[in-house]
């Protein structure tokens, strides 16, 4: 694991950001920058176990917590790449999200896939299908985009696909949610495994 480099769970926004810039500003650890699900430590500082200690205590507090093995940092950093892609990338994906994460995270995606499985209890698949339904409802909220725009931003094969997999995950259909925005909405970072919704 590279030692300048230290490993996040569950940091899906800038929120999440800003508790981590703070937690290391008071345990005055120095460091270079902080992104979804990381910590990029100067090259010539290291940190020490005292402080690791600290700084995930620091940061459980907040509901994130430091990761030590090598296969969660993976699962987080799975997470973390299609949370991006997702819920702040303004321009649609281009590839299919198995290339994409593959190319970002430098591994085949049959690995991630199975890893993903073996440790999450679900599958990749439905993981993004659950970040695409919250980024939907997002969208739908703001009552400015078509609902065949929303389907084309979140790669869905039809604005049909996009509707019948919202409606089998919400009970509504889009345009129904676009009427009545507020209810059902979850918090991304409470928002982890397929059970939260019932996926067909």
């Amino acid at each position: 694991m590279n030692k300048h480099l230290l490993h996040i769970e569950n940091m899906v926004c800038q929120r999440c950001v800003l508790a981590v810039e703070e937690a290391c500003r008071v345990l005055e650890i120095e460091i270079e920058k902080v992104e979804l699900g990381k910590i990029h430590l100067p090259k010539e500082n290291t940190i020490s176990a005292a402080q690791k200690q600290l700084l995930n205590e620091k940061l459980q507090k907040t509901g994130l917590k430091l990761i030590e093995s090598d296969k969660k940092s993976l699962i987080s950093a799975i997470k973390t790449a299609i949370i991006h892609q997702i819920h702040y990338e303004e321009k649609p994906l281009q590839i299919n999200f198995s290339e994409y994460l593959s190319e970002n995270l430098h591994h085949e995606y049959s690995y991630l896939s199975r890893l993903f499985s073996t440790f999450e209890n679900t599958t990749i698949e439905k993981y993004i299908a659950l970040q695409k339904i919250e980024r939907a409802k997002e969208l739908l909220s703001l009552k400015k985009y078509r609902i065949s725009e929303i389907a084309h931003q979140l790669h869905y094969k039809s604005t049909s696909h996009f509707s019948t997999q919202f409606k089998d995950m919400t009970g509504q259909t889009p345009s129904q949610y676009k009427k009545n925005p507020i209810q059902g909405r979850k918090m991304l970072d409470l928002l982890k495994k397929s059970q939260d919704y019932e996926i067909k």
